[in-house]
């Protein structure tokens, strides 16, 4: 198999996947190294592929959920990372990304796709294993959160726990 194969029995491997697959796992089912993956994600990205990487791997970017889409602004200390990233999918809200302005680069964004608190105690195990530090640590704890729910009410109830606990940025 050739390299233009391989990037398209890829990219049908991540499109029939319901779950993100790893650069790992593609590596492995296809016998090249793991950083071949990561190049040959980058073309298919070029040349007009929507994959996203999420903390738990490849996927097709799609709408997960119906409904609204909306960011807020909030500020926490690291330690509640936990806690905020619980109370808005425990209040069925999908955790899409986090943005923060930087002072050379602009706004940095990092995509999270964090859908349940499985999703969310895999993206802490990664951030401990691989010593990684949050975004929000760039800002003091300043960050944006773009928010999926299925509806204005679950919006509601997201903003209304953020707000109780301290977290939203309302200043």
């Amino acid at each position: 198999m050739n390299s233009k194969q391989r990037r398209a029995a890829i990219l049908q491997q991540i499109q029939q996947e319901q779950q993100p697959i790893s650069a790992s796992a593609l590596a492995k089912q296809f016998a090249v190294s793991r950083q071949i993956i990561v190049g040959d994600i980058a073309l298919l990205r070029a040349q007009g592929c929507h994959i996203i990487a999420t903390p738990r791997g490849y996927q097709c970017e799609e709408d997960r959920l119906d409904g609204h889409l909306k960011t807020i602004a909030v500020c926490h200390r690291p330690e509640d990372l936990r806690d905020e990233i619980y109370t808005i999918v425990d209040l069925g809200g999908a955790l899409v990304d986090v943005i923060v302005e930087h002072p050379i680069y602009g706004e940095l964004r990092g995509l999270l796709h964090i859908y349940s608190r499985y999703d969310a105690d895999r993206f802490f195990e990664k951030l401990h294993n691989e010593k990684a530090r949050p975004l929000a640590e760039l800002t003091n704890g300043i960050h944006l959160h773009t928010i999926r729910t299925h509806d204005e009410q679950s919006f509601q109830r997201i903003l209304q726990a953020l707000r109780k606990q301290g977290f939203l940025y309302e200043k």
